[in-house]
């Protein structure tokens, strides 16, 4: 399936087109879960011959639809992001009984600044307006869970600059505090995934370990993965030993939460009563 333009209005450009989705469907009549999968760029450019198309690939493979979102970047700033991302899930939660996608189970999952894209809509995007005027517009932007990797999370001095600048423009030291995730997460914020490394030379590491912790303390479910070797966009983390489970560990989180949905009992397994039972 080619790209699908998220707005009628054909004036309203990134820079290599118009913003689009590119959907990577599984064939199945089985209704499946999907990721909306934002490519990261310093929201100066969108990288998806590396964090789009590959990493779709990658999630097929596990059983998910892979939309992937290219979206508007640098001179652009907020919100014109965010409202490509919400028009995207909105499309996406349209068109899921065609393209056998379970609409209640529509993940985002989002590279560096990308990341911060896929946590705006869980915390930033509630009073944003992506309608257009046709019948996408009554769906939600909200996502079931979050995938964010290396991501941008917390708009501070020791964060990367480039990308604060690139979305809110020469002021943003002075109103950046607003727009990042971590300083919005609160009891309704959905699950998310994060993976990080400490040789990060880009974006600290403290954005995830910052974003977990606001998480934990409002009582969220959230998975951290840290590891320590890996410089900034190690993407599928191909030939790691460590790092290239990240795709299967995000799977696995958010198979754990629909699991937990249909049976609560199964969160049993992760008492130590259990556990000490299988020794």
């Amino acid at each position: 399936m080619g790209k699908i333009y998220l707005w009628k209005d054909e004036n309203i450009k990134t820079k290599a087109d118009r913003p689009s989705i590119t959907p990577f469907l599984l064939e199945t009549s089985e209704k499946r879960p999907a990721i909306l999968l934002i490519p990261g760029g310093g929201y100066g450019n969108v990288c998806e011959p590396t964090e789009g198309t590959p990493v779709a690939r990658r999630f097929n493979e596990l059983g998910y639809h892979v939309i992937v979102l290219d979206y508007r970047t640098a001179p652009e700033r907020f919100p014109a992001p965010q409202l490509d991302a919400m028009r995207a899930m909105k499309i996406i939660r349209g068109n899921a009984d065609k393209w056998n996608i379970d609409a209640d189970k529509v993940c985002s999952c989002g590279f560096s600044a990308g990341g911060h894209l896929a946590a705006s809509l869980g915390n930033l995007c509630d009073d944003l307006d992506a309608s257009d005027g046709d019948e996408f517009d009554k769906y939600s932007h909200l996502p079931y869970a979050m995938i964010l990797n290396y991501g941008v999370l917390a708009f501070e001095e020791w964060s990367h600059l480039g990308t604060q600048q690139n979305l809110l423009g020469e002021d943003f030291r002075e109103i950046r505090s607003k727009y990042s995730p971590v300083n919005l997460v609160d009891e309704k914020t959905p699950p998310a995934f994060l993976w990080h490394t400490v040789c990060d030379q880009l974006v600290n590491y403290r954005c995830s370990i910052e974003f977990a912790l606001a998480m934990a303390k409002n009582k969220r479910p959230c998975e951290l993965m840290l590891g320590y070797w890996g410089e900034h966009g190690m993407l599928l983390a191909e030939n790691t030993l460590d790092l290239c489970n990240w795709t299967n560990q995000a799977v696995n989180f958010v198979e754990t939460l629909i699991a937990a949905e249909k049976d609560p009992a199964i969160l049993e397994r992760y008492t130590h009563a259990y556990q000490a039972a299988l020794v």
